[in-house]
């Protein structure tokens, strides 16, 4: 479920485990391989992993001629494991994502060959794989501002803003939520994130929603916290739902969406629906709250957590999300929805209403990882799709659709920028 970002999938909750004798953990070198008989001997650990602080060293000494860091594994079983699972389970400091993108740019080989993420290994196989330096974990306290909905010793929920991400990033290190959280804790309020993560420069993220997303996320303070909030999301025993200004009229008042998804097979860092084997189970529910001429208000409820979910849900039954111009939405002029008679504020009708995704995640509901007793938080919409909302009730004529189902409070106070 970070993630990933809706996107909303879970950071897999790190919990103490023990070794088996299938991971190959306390054997020396791991899931059936061994290190090549080459100097990258020295760049794996006594479990057969890749050893991320000896990646670190090998690119500090590196000058920008030298040959890559490149680590090489020969297979002494027949694992029969797809490949990009076998590489995220021997380079723990990289994600799954991350080297399914070394492999598309042919940075690893199998037999010096280049192979597909989906390619099975056998006894005898030699992978090769050039790394690129390991993300830093340092996470520079900054002073952003935060809208907290609640805090204790546990666990911190916001209502997160537009425009800004979660977790650190490769191209984004600074200005997101984990940097304005370590500020917060250093100089404000006591207690910090929970160390699960961190390796990836990301502590106490349990979730993730898009960089342009706004609405409730919870972060981790403890461990504990972190790891049992995690297998809640990863249950599904979460309840999230969000609120969506599409474009259309969505005729059905309720429906479920049940297509999956997986990378879109040509466009970096997009998703798309896939009916072959890099497809996930995703399901989304929506309930039409109100409709105006030429756009519907939605609720709706996650009941698995992918990457993009909502946004490509709602693209493919023809309602791209208003905004959203990776899924097919579009960014609209004030003059789209308020008749330029009526701009009394000298505002430019060619000013956009809406510059981000109108999508925010408006409530989370899950059991305290301490306390054990159910809690909802709300979070009330941002200035702009509010004023979004708002101009369509005044200019479109809304009609509210009754639903038992829907939940959500939309007329709840308005955050303040």
């Amino acid at each position: 479920m970070t993630g990933r970002d809706e996107s909303d999938d879970a950071v897999p909750p790190a919990s103490p485990t023990t070794p088996t004798p299938e991971s190959g953990e306390g054997k020396g070198t791991g899931e059936g391989e061994r290190p090549g008989e080459t100097e990258d001997a020295a760049l794996f650990d006594a479990g057969g992993k890749v050893d991320r602080d000896a990646i670190y060293r090998q690119h500090e000494t590196r000058s920008d001629d030298d040959t890559p860091v490149q680590v090489r594994l020969e297979l002494t079983r027949d694992l029969k494991k797809r490949l990009d699972r076998y590489l995220v389970d021997r380079i723990p400091f990289m994600s799954r994502t991350a080297l399914q993108r070394l492999i598309d740019e042919d940075a690893v080989t199998v037999n010096g060959r280049r192979p597909k993420a989906s390619t099975r290994l056998r006894l005898g196989d030699v992978v090769e794989a050039v790394l690129p330096p390991p993300p830093s974990n340092e996470i520079p306290p900054e002073n952003i501002p935060l809208d907290v909905l609640f805090e204790d010793d546990h666990l911190i929920v916001l209502n997160k803003q537009p425009d800004i991400i979660a977790p650190p990033a490769r191209a984004m290190k600074s200005g997101t939520i984990v940097n304005a959280l370590s500020w917060r804790f250093r100089h404000e309020t006591s207690g910090g994130l929970s160390s699960v993560g961190e390796e990836f420069a990301r502590p106490g993220v349990v979730h993730r929603l898009d960089r342009f997303t706004s609405g409730a996320m919870v972060a981790a303070k403890t461990d504990t916290a972190h790891w049992r909030l995690g297998h809640q999301f990863q249950a599904r025993t979460v309840d999230k739902r969000y609120l969506a200004i599409v474009h259309g009229v969505v005729r059905r008042d309720q429906d479920l969406i049940d297509l999956p998804l997986g990378r879109h097979p040509r466009i970096f860092d997009r998703y798309a629906v896939r009916h072959d084997e890099a497809g996930k189970e995703a399901r989304t529910i929506y309930r039409v709250r109100e409709r105006y001429d030429g756009f519907t208000l939605v609720e709706l409820q996650l009941l698995t957590g992918r990457t993009h979910q909502i946004r490509i849900h709602l693209s493919e039954i023809g309602h791209p999300i208003v905004g959203d111009d990776y899924y097919g939405g579009r960014k609209l002029p004030r003059r789209a929805v308020v008749p330029k008679r009526a701009e009394a504020d000298g505002r430019s009708s060619d000013a956009p209403l809406m510059a981000r995704q109108a999508l925010h995640a408006a409530r989370l509901e899950f059991d305290h990882p301490i306390a054990g007793d159910r809690r909802t938080f709300e979070a009330p919409l941002w200035p702009d799709i509010r004023g979004f909302l708002d101009a369509l009730r005044e200019h479109r004529e809304p009609v509210p659709v009754e639903s038992a189902e829907a939940i959500v409070d939309i007329d709840r106070d308005v955050r303040e920028d």
